[in-house]
C-alpha cells in the first residue's frame, strides 16, 4: 500500500529526485502544500528536490595594449597576465607577445575597463600604456568585414587600427586623401582598415603615427590575420 510524505519544496517548479533506486515512482502534487505519492519502497531514506539553474558567464574581452613593449621597456607575459588579475579580472590570457590581453569582466563598460586598465597599468609599470579593449563578439565583427574585394585581401596585407572612438567625419576625410598606389584606408566604427601592397614595409609612406598625427587620437594595428585567430580562439 502506497504511504504519504511530506516534502518541503523550495522551487515548486522543480522536479523530484529520488536518492536511492526506485522500483516505481508514481508522484502527485495537490493545493499549496506539495505531497509525494509513492508506492512502497525498500527503505527510502529521503527525496530531494534539485532545480535547474541558468549559469550566466562573464562577457569576455580584449585588451589591444599600444606600445607596452617599446623604448626600452619590456614587460614579460605572465607578469602582464598577473598585472590584470590584480585589477580583479578573471580567466586572464595573452595571445602572441604584442600586448593582447583576454579576460573575463562583470562590467559592461568598455570605456570604463580601458580606464582602469590604463590607470593600473600607469601606476604599476610607471609609463603609459594606451588601451583599446574590445568585447569577443566585437572583434568577431572586425575579424569578419572585408572593407576591400577578396583579391586584394588575399594578395595584400590588412593591417586593422584600433581606436577608443569613431572619428570626425573632418577626420575620416583627411586621413582617406593618403590613400596611394601602395596604401589603401578604410574607416569603419572605430576600427582603420590598412591595406598595404608594398613588399616591404619601407616602400609606404603609411605608418601608425601618421595616423596618429592625421586623426589626432592613439591607435594600435594590428595584423588581421591576428585578430582573425583572436575571434576564432574566443567564439
Amino acid at each position: 500500500m502506497a504511504r504519504r510524505v511530506p516534502v518541503s519544496l523550495h522551487d515548486p517548479g522543480a522536479k523530484p529526485t529520488v536518492c536511492r533506486t526506485l522500483t516505481t515512482y508514481p508522484s502527485t502534487y495537490t493545493g499549496g502544500t506539495h505531497i509525494i505519492t509513492v508506492a512502497k519502497l525498500p527503505r527510502m531514506r529521503f527525496v530531494r528536490f534539485c532545480s535547474r539553474t541558468r549559469r550566466t558567464s562573464m562577457p569576455k574581452y580584449v585588451a589591444l595594449l599600444r606600445a607596452i613593449n617599446v623604448g626600452g621597456h619590456t614587460v614579460k607575459m605572465d607578469y602582464l597576465r598577473s598585472l590584470f588579475e590584480a585589477i580583479g579580472f578573471s580567466n586572464v590570457e595573452t595571445f602572441i607577445a604584442s600586448g593582447n590581453v583576454i579576460f573575463d569582466s562583470r562590467s559592461k563598460d568598455g570605456a570604463g575597463l580601458e580606464g582602469t586598465i590604463e590607470k593600473h597599468l600607469l601606476a604599476t609599470l610607471g609609463y603609459e600604456v594606451k588601451t583599446f579593449v574590445r568585447a569577443i563578439s566585437e572583434l568577431e565583427a572586425v575579424a569578419n568585414y572585408k572593407p576591400f574585394s577578396e583579391s586584394e585581401l588575399n594578395t595584400h596585407t590588412l593591417y586593422v587600427g584600433f581606436l577608443a572612438d569613431k572619428p570626425s567625419q573632418q577626420s575620416r576625410q583627411k586621413l582617406l586623401s593618403f590613400i596611394c598606389e601602395v596604401d589603401d584606408l578604410h574607416v569603419h566604427g572605430r576600427e582603420v582598415y590598412w591595406l598595404c601592397r608594398a613588399k616591404m614595409m619601407s616602400d609606404s609612406k603609411f605608418s601608425g603615427a601618421l595616423a596618429e598625427k592625421i586623426l589626432g587620437m592613439r591607435v594600435t594595428f594590428r595584423n588581421s590575420t591576428t585578430v582573425k585567430k583572436l575571434a576564432a580562439k574566443y567564439q
